[in-house]
């Protein structure tokens, strides 16, 4: 197996499956001596899931909180203690005889900025420990609401019990949550019964590859066509092509000053900043505060 350079793979993951399981079939196929997701999939949920081989686990932290788009089936007229069709039933409604009327006026109250309690089934900790293994063991933490903001809701299909709709969020938002939320305005309870994720932080599904299609890249050594360079990835920080003298004062770990950055990026500039060479290869990623430049990190070219 030739060697896998550092970058980004974009897969869709299927049903049944853990983004954990997901990763470790990936290094597998890859070759890759590390590598790891940018957010959890639920192990029923399918859709885009940013994966990051070898150098580029270091570039994870810009994913982690990005916008998100999804496909989503909401169950009406069943709550569930986890949100969605795996968990218990809590309570069941016959009556459904909502118009299309009173389902769109309830899924329009949630867009724009809404608080939302996490589900006490998630992966969120308290004091070390991951709610969902609290929740398991009958002692159920309850974290406190946060905002998450909703860019859009958008119905695509009312079959009740049944209501396919699609959503633009925040970063950190419970489709889950959202499904009980609505279902507990209309009157009648719900839980999220299908989720496909289909676009993270700007990467979307039509640039997703299956399980399956990876396999037989895999075995054409072809792979490498499909990972993205963490320059490219990085899309939406500004750049600097660096000269040999800069290349050079990273790979020594000096400190670096504007008077080493093109100026015509420094207006303005009070965040982050990547740097990379003639041939678009990230070499690092740096912050600049108060006009003082901090690595945040170095990739291992030298």
């Amino acid at each position: 197996m030739p060697e896998l350079d550092s970058g980004i793979l974009i897969v869709d993951k299927p049903a049944d499956i853990t983004s954990a399981r997901v990763v470790a079939v990936l290094k597998k196929l890859t070759g890759a001596k590390k590598a790891g997701h940018t957010g959890t999939l639920d192990p029923f949920a399918t859709g885009v899931l940013i994966c990051c081989l070898n150098e580029a686990t270091k570039i994870s932290r810009f994913f982690l909180g990005g916008d998100k788009k999804y496909q989503a089936k909401l169950h009406l007229g069943v709550s569930t203690d986890t949100q969605d069709f795996t968990g218990k039933i809590l309570s069941t409604c016959n009556e459904l005889n909502f118009s299309r009327e009173e389902i769109v006026s309830a899924f329009n109250k949630y867009e724009g900025d809404i608080e939302q309690v996490p589900p006490i089934y998630s992966a969120l900790k308290h004091k070390g420990v991951p709610l969902y293994k609290l929740a398991r063991k009958g002692r159920p933490v309850e974290k406190p609401a946060r905002k998450v903001h909703i860019y859009y809701l958008k119905i695509l299909e009312i079959n009740l019990p049944e209501i396919f709709f699609e959503v633009s969020c925040s970063g950190g938002t419970y489709i889950r949550t959202l499904c009980a939320d609505i279902g507990k305005d209309i009157g009648c309870g719900g839980h999220l019964k299908e989720l496909r994720r289909i676009e993270s932080c700007g990467f979307s599904i039509s640039k997703a590859s299956t399980i399956v299609e990876l396999e037989k890249l895999a075995l054409s050594g072809s792979i490498p066509s499909k990972v993205i360079k963490m320059a490219d990835a990085l899309k939406n920080i500004p750049g600097c092509i660096a000269n040999d003298i800069l290349i050079e004062k990273i790979s020594c770990g000096k400190t670096i000053t504007d008077k080493d950055i093109n100026s015509d990026l420094l207006t303005g500039l009070n965040d982050f900043i990547k740097i990379v060479n003639k041939e678009n290869e990230l070499i690092a990623v740096l912050n600049r505060i108060n006009g003082k430049f901090v690595y945040c990190f170095v990739i291992n070219r030298f």
